[in-house]
């Protein structure tokens, strides 16, 4: 069955370049996680078409620039009503190719198409100041402007929203993109830059390129200068190295990385809310995100009730491809993830952690695996400092408040936390004390378009989504003036 047939887009398969679809050469397929068998074949991009696309990009910069931002604004609020109108169509383009259920990819179609709605009314909202001088010597004007072609690069976890929370802010800003999608799931990015061509955004001012070799097409970008801003979604140690890149041009960078949540629970939580909590924040999209819950540290005192209740939660899901309505937990989204989970859950038993539940791969074809609950797990556990990126929860049990957030914090991540308790005073005493970026005080859902989004330590540099979204595409010029 061909990809349009299972989806009801049809998906283009080329690179966008100055607004048109070109094939290139080579190709590289993509494939179904449930099956293992291709999807679709796209065009492979070389170094000489991402440059070709950074150039489109520069072409349209000064047109773009220039659009009233009124006029930029109702682009956005089109794609976003394009993408609602399609919401079911992108949701099963996005379980065909990265095997999530229906039921998060509907979420993700939801929450990506947001974005563009957000940044069509940021859009006009693109403030300066005006002050006089301490010293009354003058004025201190200042103004944003944008600051010029973007190279956004997306993860493969949620193949919508990082590219609309990318593309939406740099658009608004008055800045035309290259976007390099993941190559494990490329096909929904082109379907958003065809709907993007459809709102009306000019030729140009969004270009694609899919690459199977994304080490030198995207260092070719980095180093033209023509590219003033990178904006990557992924993993510190990939991030690690672009910043490396970056630095060797000065490139403004904003870097949205690893993760390594941990999900405190006090001894007066509410254990029902919190195990809800907790299936959202670990088991949204199969575990694999980077704001999912990584280390539960749950207070003696409830340990038993919480252990308990979450294991039948989890065995109960159901496990299946991303396109039959009954599943809950599809597919990872490649054989290399579903070996690293299955590793980091035999380590830790090995080192004594207790199995509850899961543990296994399933015997079926395409990259399943169980839900899985460990209990008693030992801080040399190597599953505690890493971004497990599967449906596995490790459970470590606390008795002392002073302990939870030290060992909360011993990660050189710091992106999102998760604390439960119904006690207001310690639960905004504990997220304070908390090393990361967001906080989820009694829920496992931070994610929002209106809110800055990003981490602190090695989980990144800036934000995503707000306004601070918005002024990360920006530079700001100040004019010292007098009348």
């Amino acid at each position: 069955m061909s990809i349009t047939e299972l989806t009801g887009i049809d998906v283009p398969t080329g690179l966008l370049i100055g607004g048109e679809w070109t094939k290139g050469g080579a190709t590289f397929p993509v494939l179904d996680p449930a099956t293992e068998e291709p999807l679709a074949e796209v065009a492979d991009g070389t170094v000489s078409d991402a440059l070709d696309a950074v150039s489109a990009a520069q072409t349209a910069l000064p047109g773009w620039a220039a659009t009233p931002p009124r006029q930029r604004a109702e682009i956005l609020r089109k794609a976003f009503e394009l993408m609602t109108a399609r919401s079911e169509q992108f949701a099963r383009l996005m379980s065909a190719e990265n095997g999530k259920s229906l039921r998060d990819a509907r979420g993700e179609a939801t929450y990506a198409a947001e974005f563009f709605r957000w940044y069509a009314e940021e859009a006009v909202r693109v403030e300066g100041t005006l002050m006089r001088a301490p010293s009354g010597a003058n004025r201190i004007l200042t103004m944003h402007q944008p600051i010029g072609v973007s190279l956004l690069i997306t993860p493969w976890n949620f193949p919508a929203a990082m590219a609309t929370r990318k593309i939406g802010p740099a658009l608004a800003a008055g800045c035309p993109v290259v976007l390099k999608p993941a190559e494990d799931t490329p096909l929904t990015a082109l379907a958003l830059a065809e709907l993007l061509r459809e709102a009306g955004v000019p030729d140009g001012v969004v270009n694609v390129v899919t690459t199977s070799t994304p080490g030198p097409v995207v260092a070719a970008m980095i180093d033209d200068p023509r590219v003033k801003k990178l904006s990557f979604t992924g993993s510190t140690e990939v991030g690690r190295v672009l910043l490396a890149r970056a630095a060797q041009s000065v490139v403004s960078s904003s870097m949205e990385l690893g993760g390594n949540a941990p999900f405190v629970i006090f001894d007066d939580a509410d254990i029902p809310a919190a195990v809800e909590g907790a299936l959202i924040a670990k088991m949204r999209n199969g575990g694999e995100a980077c704001t999912a819950a990584n280390r539960f540290y749950v207070h003696e005192a409830v340990a038993d009730e919480f252990v308990a209740t979450f294991a039948a939660r989890l065995k109960s899901m159901v496990v299946g491809p991303g396109l039959d309505e009954s599943t809950e937990v599809g597919p990872l989204v490649n054989e290399e993830t579903r070996s690293k989970v299955a590793g980091l859950v035999e380590d830790a038993t090995s080192h004594g952690a207790a199995l509850v539940t899961g543990g296994r791969v399933p015997q079926r074809r395409g990259y399943f695996y169980e839900p899985t609950l460990l209990d008693a797990v030992p801080a040399d556990a190597a599953m505690l400092g890493t971004e497990i990126f599967g449906p596995v929860a490790p459970v470590v049990r606390f008795t002392d408040e002073a302990d939870a957030v030290r060992w909360s914090n011993a990660s050189e991540f710091g992106l999102v936390s998760y604390v439960y308790t119904q006690d207001l005073r310690r639960g905004l005493r504990v997220s304070e004390a908390l090393e990361t970026g967001m906080v989820g005080l009694n829920r496992g859902l931070v994610s929002d378009p209106a809110a800055p989004f990003g981490g602190v330590k090695q989980s990144g540099l800036g934000r995503e989504g707000g306004h601070e979204g918005l002024l990360e595409y920006t530079e700001t010029k100040y004019i010292a003036t007098d009348w």
